[in-house]
Parts: structure tokens; sequence; C-alpha cells
């Protein structure tokens, strides 16, 4: 009788295959690890279960959650888009755009720059008024204007709005219709106040001051600083941190006497 043929023995595996698989041995083992040395809450578990049921209506049971007072507090705030940032962003690029139109780019400009609790727009008077005057005559300044009053439209209504006249040492010549420089640096400020009301502005967040030469910005020896010093600014601050400063100082804070 003969004898069965002997079955050939199949090939080892490669070397690589072994080596690969005490690496996923390995890996396994790593993550096994992690797992039993991290912490689980539960609760989290279940509360995020029952969201994914609510709102996407594909997993079946889980608790509804609940939103508790301590878990808005800690939640991470979004992020919302800084409206007055962007509008100080577009009233410099108004700035930049009457600066080309008006004297073409040439003589005093229209600035701006960063306040105490806002931004501040300076505007020359002699882009504005001829001297000694009140009334706006400049065509540009009335589109920048214009411009300015769509902006703070825009603006939070907590955004207030101040403008300010100011002018140099020297009174107003005779022919002036204004006695001193308090009457004129109002009445500048009157008038862009009112330009700005009737380009839409809201009454109850805008005021109009008068400085005369009492807070200049550069000397009043010399011609340039003396036009410097001629100016009507537009400020823009909180509403609300401004009526904090007042109630501050109001003498009914102060302690009484012991």
């Amino acid at each position: 009788m003969a004898k069965n043929k002997c079955p050939d023995c199949p090939q080892c595996m490669p070397e690589w295959l072994a080596a690969f698989g005490d690496l996923m041995s390995l890996l396994l083992c790593f993550f096994v690890l992690l797992l039993s040395m991290s912490s689980m809450d539960a609760k989290k578990i279940s509360e995020a279960i029952g969201s994914l049921s609510g709102a996407m209506s594909v997993l079946e049971g889980g608790t509804q959650t609940e939103i508790s007072k301590k878990r808005m507090l800690e939640a991470t705030p979004i992020d919302s888009q800084d409206e007055t940032a962007e509008a100080v962003n577009k009233i410099s690029q108004a700035v930049i755009d009457a600066n080309e139109m008006m004297e073409k780019g040439h003589g005093p400009t229209i600035t701006v720059e960063e306040g105490e609790e806002g931004f501040v727009i300076a505007m020359p008077a002699s882009l504005l008024f001829k001297s000694g005057s009140a009334t706006i005559e400049n065509e540009d300044a009335f589109l920048f204007l214009k411009r300015v009053a769509l902006i703070i439209s825009e603006l939070p209504n907590d955004m207030h709005v101040s403008v300010q006249g100011h002018t140099d040492e020297p009174p107003p010549d005779k022919n002036s219709p204004f006695k001193d420089n308090w009457e004129l640096s109002s009445a500048r400020a009157i008038s862009v106040l009112k330009e700005l009301l009737l380009d839409g502005v809201a009454a109850d967040r805008i005021s109009a001051s008068g400085y005369a030469e009492f807070t200049p910005v550069a000397t009043n020896a010399t011609e340039s600083g003396r036009e410097k010093n001629r100016r009507v600014e537009i400020h823009f601050y909180g509403k609300k941190s401004a009526d904090e400063k007042k109630v501050q100082q109001s003498i009914l804070d102060k302690a009484p006497a012991q």
C-alpha cells in the first residue's frame, strides 16, 4: 500500500508582518491604559445624548438637558462683532475721502483719534466756516457730516455724541456777530449739531458745548498753532460710563460726617 505524500508546509509569515502585529498590540495596550486612567462624567454624557436626541431626532432615549445657572455662567461666551470698532473703521475711511475732496489734500485736515472713553473726530474750523462765522458753507463738509450721521445711526444706542467748539486766543473781530469766543465756539458747535440732527441723528443722544480758547491743542504764539486750535470736535463715548462718572462725583454719594 502506497504511503500518502506529506503535504507541503505553508510558508512562514514575513518578518515585517510580525513587527507590525507587535506594534498594533502595543498601541492597543496604550489606548486601554489611557481609557483606564481617564474619568468620565456620566451625567454629562447622558445630557449630551439627550441634547442630540432632542435637537437631531436621531437617537432614542436619553434624558432632557437642563441648563443650570452655574452652567450658564461657566459657558464660554460667543465673541460678537465689535460694532464700535467697525464704526471707527468706517469713519476713518470717511475722513480719508473727505480730506481728499476738501482743499485737494492741502491745508488743515480732518483727523480721528482715540479719546478717554471712545474716539474723537477733529475738524478744522477753516473747513467749515469763514473767519468769525458759525455758518457752514462748505459743500464737502455737508457731505462728510451726512456720512458721519449715517455711521452714528449704526452705533449702539448707548453711544453718545458730543459736539465741542474751540477757538484760538484772539477774540472775534468787530464785524463778527459774536461778542467773544464763548459765543463763537458754542454757535459753531450748535451749527454742526443741527446739521447732524437734520441728517437723522436722534436728539436724545447728541449734545453741544463751547470751550472758547481754554482747551488748546497747540501754541497760540504761531499762526499754525492758532489754526489747529480753531476746531470743532465730535466726541463719541458710552453714555453709561458718562452717567456712572457723574454719579460717582455726586455729593449725594459722600459719606455722612461721623
